[in-house]
């Protein structure tokens, strides 16, 4: 399956420094990628820069110009969503990691590093990147040479990294803006009342969050408290969790259909971090995120094949009429298996009675089931 070439702009959140005692040092690091179809560039930009006189006059788009002016960074969201673009993140949460040797800035960012790459070059392998060369960039200034040294050459015929100052990138300043957002979502000394609705704000631009470290993201979901005793159990929960995580953690994204899996499953784990742990999301939605990276828009068939497969692989995954979730409770096992039920059932018996019929006609001298291919199917209709 060809890919649309995409062009992702990308800026950073917080710092380096381990030493929590102080104030200004965050507790997460983030990298926003802001990601649009390459064709689609100049249109976008277009909008942009509407936006940013509309908002910043004369000045670049900055987070850190709207700081703590929650209104405005809310009015901001409102228009910027009215725009073709969708987020992929990356979320480390430093205090998880302190103690592991990455209190050293080199340690930290070599840390950085490869998780980028395997989480964003994996799933967008026909990728230009841009970012700011100036300013406190340290982080994507060596990520660039890290991918050159390790994996331009031998993987990425259609790689791309360009490093230009921010007032010359309106997507770089819309990166910024993003990263800067989710700091106020998710960074200890930035969030507050006003993360909740940032987060409904910018959830539908979301086509990937992926938080690090992941061994201790199951536990970060507590979602007992949200259901009564007989809807949840915490079992099916974080087994359905873990399988998840430890899928993602082992794809390479070396085909279509594996990229098109990593991104079912965190956009399947994102619905779920979003208080959509009772809400089952339709089809059309999960398409509409996954034909981001696709030049052929997904059909019907293609995503019920990528959810069938990794079924086949002991990923946990509720269905029903109105969608998809991961499931959190016997209940929604039973529900998937109820529903698989009422479908498998009645195409069996349509196979018997075909087969009767044939049998029948020809005085039981032709079987359709005797060929070798439908020797199980036999065994279940003969069961029926």
């Amino acid at each position: 399956m060809k890919q649309r070439h995409v062009t992702a702009f990308a800026d950073e959140f917080g710092n380096n420094s381990f030493d929590f005692s102080k104030d200004d040092i965050s507790s997460h690091f983030i990298i926003a990628s802001i990601i649009v179809n390459s064709n689609e560039v100049s249109t976008i930009n277009t909008e942009l820069e509407i936006i940013r006189k509309k908002f910043f006059q004369t000045g670049e788009m900055k987070s850190q110009k709207i700081g703590s002016n929650h209104k405005r960074r809310m009015s901001l969201l409102s228009e910027l969503n009215k725009l073709k673009y969708f987020v992929y993140a990356v979320i480390v949460d430093k205090k998880k990691l302190y103690g592991e040797g990455f209190r050293y800035k080199q340690s930290f960012y070599k840390y950085l590093n490869g998780l980028l790459y395997k989480e964003l070059y994996r799933t967008f392998p026909n990728l230009e990147l841009k970012v700011d060369e100036y300013g406190t960039n340290d982080f994507m200034r060596g990520f660039k040479e890290y991918v050159e040294t390790h994996y331009a050459r031998t993987l990425f015929s259609d790689f791309h990294f360009n490093m230009n100052k921010s007032h010359n990138e309106l997507g770089v300043q819309l990166a910024d803006i993003i990263a800067g957002t989710l700091g106020y979502i998710y960074d200890d000394t930035k969030k507050g009342e006003h993360s909740k609705i940032l987060y409904s704000l910018l959830k539908e631009k979301i086509t990937g969050l992926n938080r690090f470290p992941r061994n201790n993201e199951i536990a970060s979901f507590n979602e007992a408290k949200m259901y009564d005793r007989s809807e949840y159990d915490d079992n099916v929960a974080k087994l359905s969790l873990r399988r998840i995580f430890e899928y993602l953690d082992n794809a390479k994204g070396g085909n279509q259909d594996e990229i098109d899996s990593m991104n079912f499953l965190n956009l399947l784990v994102r619905y779920h971090e979003s208080n959509h742990q009772k809400t089952y999301t339709r089809a059309a939605e999960f398409k509409r995120h996954l034909n981001v990276n696709r030049e052929q828009d997904i059909g019907r068939e293609k995503f019920t094949n990528i959810i069938g497969k990794l079924r086949d692989k002991g990923i946990l995954i509720a269905s029903s009429r109105d969608g998809y979730k991961i499931p959190t409770s016997v209940a929604e096992i039973k529900g998937y298996v109820r529903l698989s039920n009422s479908m498998v059932l009645p195409l069996l018996n349509r196979i018997a009675v075909c087969r009767e019929a044939i049998k029948l006609s020809t005085s039981n001298s032709l079987d359709v089931l005797d060929d070798s291919e439908f020797s199980k199917l036999k065994e279940l209709v003969d069961i029926l």
